[in-house]
């Protein structure tokens, strides 16, 4: 069955270009006689906030959404992540690291053959690995993607790819080549979540049976290194859509940090819900 997903994090209240993409999402489900998913990714322990996980269910409710219960959040399923990386562990295809972001940020400028490279530091050597951790310095785990290469073996790491509906931002449609290499090593846990982005919304989608992923096209680039998550921890390879980004009056899209105007201040203004959704389109 067609199922599809709406996971805002609640870490702000949602604007209207979170309710262009809820729409997208709950329309397609609709019109597919399928599932509508709502779920909450709140693995921020110091961004996301009770508030406005409330006000997610409030401003969906008023957009005329409606979605399965009971609604997943992340953060009460930490253990889950924790057995994934206790698996890629015991596979060898992580590793621990100690760098701070400046310390990549700086290995980035100092790199001769650049960014692509710098963002795949590898693990520290045995003996850097075991002072760090007596001196309780804290690290995320790394997928190693030259492990997941050695693991695969060059004719799948090859012939990796997903299906794209919608169009990419160079043209990408149709059946579209997974290039993990272009996001590097990413990390899939941190020290003080327990788990990051890629590993939670590849295990959850997996988990919730998530056969279509709409989303914005500014997530495209994620398809990439999900991907092969996805593959190698035996996963179904879901459809990908990515959508346009709605911009506001001075052309910027609309986003959390730039204090766009929020579905809470539209409302509070007068504006009904049915002229919302005309204006978005549906």
């Amino acid at each position: 069955m067609f199922a599809t997903r709406f996971a805002p994090s609640p870490t702000g209240r949602l604007h209207k270009g979170h309710a262009f993409s809820a729409l997208t999402a709950w329309t397609a489900a609709r019109e597919a006689g399928g599932r509508f998913v709502l779920r909450i990714e709140d693995i921020d322990p110091t961004r996301c906030k009770p508030e406005y996980e409330a006000a997610i269910f409030e401003d969906l409710a008023w957009l005329g959404l409606d979605w399965e219960t009971p609604v997943r959040r992340q953060s009460e399923h930490l253990a889950d992540y924790a057995a994934v990386i206790e698996a890629l562990k015991a596979r060898g295809l992580v590793y621990r690291c100690f760098r701070t972001r400046k310390d990549i940020l700086d290995a980035i400028g100092d790199a001769p053959h650049g960014p692509a490279e710098a963002v795949r530091p590898g693990p520290h050597p045995p003996e850097d690995e075991a002072r760090l951790l007596a001196e309780g310095r804290p690290y995320a785990w790394r997928l190693s993607l030259d492990r997941a290469r050695e693991v695969l073996g060059e004719d799948a790491w090859n012939a990796l790819s997903f299906v794209e509906k919608g169009v990419g931002p160079n043209g990408e449609t149709g059946l579209v080549r997974a290039r993990p290499e272009t996001a590097g090593d990413v990390v899939l846990a941190r020290k003080d979540a327990g788990t990051a982005y890629h590993l939670a919304v590849t295990h959850d989608d997996a988990l919730q049976g998530i056969t279509h992923i709409i989303r914005g096209l500014d997530l495209f680039e994620a398809a990439h290194i999900q991907r092969l998550i996805q593959t190698l921890m035996g996963w179904p390879a879901p459809t990908y859509r990515h959508h346009r980004l709605l911009t506001g009056p001075d052309g910027r899209r609309y986003a959390k940090r730039d204090q766009s105007v929020t579905l809470a201040e539209l409302r509070a203004g007068g504006l009904a819900p049915e002229a919302l959704r005309a204006e978005l389109g549906f």
